[in-house]
């Protein structure tokens, strides 16, 4: 049984910013009800289907329920409501004053259940200019300094992750957020409204270093001058690795692998702020020295000298290194209609209460059936909602 057994969850949010949040909580144990418009919510539509599920939807909607109902119907807002009054989460991430409008917000939701935790994603926060705007990860990369984290050393040209960053940050402020609120409504026996933005969340996660320069405003400086210290890349004959040296042993282990000891006590490296200040210097010489070896031999050099260093995998590489393989780090699992699945393990390892995926992504309106039969919906009535559209129950 994972930690959040018997927890469940009312899932209405889409894309990423939301549903790998609550695929989270779903590997630790809660049930959650993905809650879908009868045209399946749009990541279901962004890549090509595999047995009617698409990657990008499977990893991160995997361990979930579907139900696809008409919301803006009597009967659907009916179904929804039942659901609330029975569940301990209720997730959604439309722009704000969006669930007010369809009755789904958080002060009507509180009077049928005052005991639930009900958390709202947005993009920007509930105000400012940029409130009601649509938002796609790119645009908080924009507004965040991401492109500036990421802008080319030499050009200055701003650069994006090449991934959606802003999303899946935000999903683990998510999933995070909810398991404090439950934890919060045990001693307060009160569910709580959680509002979470992902411009927020970004922010808060480059803060730490990415803004060290507007940390002390006395001591205020242009921390893109700095940035560059952390482009740890190096070619070797035969392939590029990263290999860093922060204290002054993993200096000095890193001067003994590369033969290069006249360089310990250099004054400006002998010291972590020296090897900061001088970084690029530092960079080159040792860029220098480890292009004359090849890369297998140099990272038995380091490791030796215990100075952190490994080879630059490229993702099809992934799955077959050997640090990958002893942690099982990526699970192989086949599933009827799938064939084997590839997925990264829950990545928290509870010793008592152990994560696992609990089943695939569902396909829409897989459990729609299943959790009508629940709610006590009859079957004249189902029968009724799928020939009027406002329900889909897939086999």
């Amino acid at each position: 049984m994972g930690p959040l057994e018997g927890i469940k969850i009312i899932d209405l949010t889409s894309m990423i910013s939301g549903p790998m949040g609550a695929m989270i909580l779903a590997d630790q144990g809660a049930e959650v009800i993905k809650v879908e418009p009868l045209a399946g919510e749009q990541l279901r539509h962004m890549a090509a289907p595999h047995n009617g599920v698409n990657a990008p939807f499977y990893s991160c909607n995997r361990g979930k329920k579907s139900l696809a109902i008409d919301l803006k119907s009597k009967e659907g807002k009916e179904v929804l409501l039942k659901l609330v009054k029975e569940s301990d989460v209720f997730m959604q991430n439309f722009r704000p004053g969006t669930t007010d409008r369809m009755g789904f917000g958080y002060e009507e939701l509180q009077k049928i259940n005052p005991n639930l935790i009900y958390l709202s994603i947005s993009g920007f926060g509930n105000q400012g200019p940029y409130a009601q705007s649509r938002v796609y990860d790119p645009v908080i990369q924009a507004l965040s300094g991401a492109t500036d984290i990421q802008a080319d050393r030499d050009s200055g040209i701003p650069k994006m992750f090449r991934i959606v960053i802003a999303d899946k940050v935000t999903s683990l402020t998510a999933s995070q957020a909810v398991s404090s609120a439950l934890y919060a409504r045990e001693r307060t026996l009160k569910g709580q409204h959680i509002k979470l933005s992902m411009l927020d969340s970004v922010v808060a996660f480059f803060w730490p270093e990415g803004m060290t320069g507007l940390v002390f405003e006395d001591n205020e400086f242009d921390v893109r001058k700095l940035q560059g210290s952390q482009d740890l890349i190096y070619k070797t004959i035969d392939r590029y690795i990263t290999a860093g040296a922060v204290s002054d042993a993993e200096w000095t282990g890193m001067c003994n692998a590369l033969d290069m000891k006249e360089f310990i006590a250099d004054e400006r490296f002998a010291t972590s702020a020296a090897r900061v200040i001088n970084a690029e210097e530092r960079k080159k010489i040792t860029g220098d020295e480890i292009k004359k070896w090849h890369s297998e031999e140099i990272l038995e050099r380091f490791q030796a000298e215990g100075v952190p260093s490994a080879p630059l995998l490229d993702r099809m590489e992934l799955m077959d290194h050997e640090q990958i393989i002893a942690n099982q780090t990526i699970l192989r699992e086949k599933y009827e209609g799938f064939g084997e699945i590839r997925q990264a393990r829950p990545a928290a390892l509870f010793e008592g209460t152990p994560s696992k995926i609990k089943r695939p992504a569902p396909k829409l309106g897989e459990h729609s059936q299943e959790i009508l039969n629940h709610l006590g919906i009859s079957e004249e009535t189902q029968s009724r909602m799928v020939e009027e559209g406002k329900v889909i129950i897939s086999d």
